[in-house]
């Protein structure tokens, strides 16, 4: 790694500093740039996901995302804007305030679904639901709740019918990728890139930091209520996604060998009740 840091930034002309702190899967360097800017160097050995992140990124480019200074796909490596202070939006504890920023981010961001590169379908991303089926063929031996689980299917084959217009989406956009830039912008980072309904991005915001503000219930409800009337979006669509993604959760967790699949089911129950308390 020594080595391969030293080679990058002979390549793109930046002088390395310390990694972050919180690592897991990709390797990220804190760096500057040769005029005193920062810069992030971002490597990965899920080649195919950075490569689908510049490719998001380069997309929004000018729409409230970082800047990707260079990149090497076959290395699985690329050089970011530094963002700075780059606190995150989680830092702001008015759950009012802090969605009201989310909303102004999301409205800048999304495009038509691009031709020329493959992107996951939203129907790709929820397939755990469709391995789950495969695994527990008899609904005698499934773990999950059946009803919970036709519900999900239910709202997920009507979501993708009735989708008008198929977006780029950020694919995971919380309070922790949005980031501050100087006195009052915000820029996101980490995009997962998948095509779908628009209403679905606002999903990952809140499954975030659920109880700011108080009771999980009355901040969902009220988040999804302030989203609806800054982006004008469908409450029913959005509560409708956060259904399917809760038993996605689920199945997501059954898969990694997890037991505690209890905790999408919650998440299901609170997007059902919001859901009922909307008129169709």
């Amino acid at each position: 790694m020594p080595r391969l840091i030293t080679d990058w930034a002979s390549r793109f002309h930046f002088i390395p500093e310390a990694p972050f702190s919180n690592l897991s899967y990709n390797f990220v360097l804190r760096a500057k740039l040769r005029d005193g800017k920062p810069a992030v160097l971002k490597a990965s050995f899920l080649k195919d996901e950075l490569s689908r992140e510049v490719s998001v990124l380069r997309a929004y480019e000018g729409r409230g995302a970082v800047h990707v200074l260079e990149a090497d796909e076959e290395w699985g490596v690329a050089l970011l804007e530094g963002v700075d202070p780059g606190t995150p939006l989680s830092s702001i504890e008015d759950d009012a305030r802090a969605t009201t920023i989310f909303c102004e981010v999301f409205r800048h961001l999304h495009l038509p679904a691009p031709t020329g590169r493959a992107y996951p379908s939203m129907k790709q991303h929820f397939a755990a639901i469709e391995r789950y089926r495969e695994r527990f063929d008899d609904v005698n031996d499934s773990p999950l709740p059946e009803s919970w689980l036709e519900n999900a299917e239910e709202c997920l084959t009507y979501l993708i019918t009735t989708t008008k217009e198929n977006c780029l989406l950020h694919g995971d956009l919380h309070h922790d990728n949005i980031l501050r830039r100087g006195e009052d912008q915000w820029v996101m980072i980490d995009p997962k890139g998948i095509i779908g309904d628009i209403h679905f991005d606002t999903i990952q915001y809140l499954l975030n930091y659920e109880d700011r503000g108080g009771d999980r219930e009355v901040v969902l409800r009220n988040r999804i209520a302030l989203m609806a009337e800054r982006l004008s979006l469908d409450p029913r669509r959005i509560a409708m996604w956060g259904v399917a993604r809760g038993v996605l959760e689920a199945c997501w967790t059954l898969e990694d060998g997890g037991t505690d699949w209890h905790r999408g089911i919650q998440i299901t129950e609170r997007f059902a009740r919001c859901l009922d308390g909307w008129p169709s």
